[in-house]
């Protein structure tokens, strides 16, 4: 998996949790994103590490920037297995 494939499965799992998605670029980051609040933050992490079969190490997600960033943990973490 690389960075465009993690961002177009991201893509379903936002339009799911969003009520007006966002369309996800790898510059694309929470404050650009009026509905992005830390519960809706909470509840995408816990949806992505269910459809990505990851789980995140403490303070791994708050240190990527912008959507491209959190794509490419993303892809480090599902190819660590």
């Amino acid at each position: 998996m690389n960075q465009t494939e993690a961002i177009a499965k991201l893509q379903g799992i936002f339009d799911s949790l969003f009520l007006d998605p966002p369309r996800l670029t790898p510059a694309l980051s929470a404050k650009d994103v009026p509905e992005w609040d830390s519960l809706l933050h909470i509840s995408l992490l816990v949806a992505v590490e269910k459809a990505f079969n990851v789980r995140f190490r403490v303070g791994e997600v708050e240190a990527t920037k912008n959507v491209g960033e959190f794509a490419n943990l993303i892809v480090r973490r599902t190819t660590e297995k």
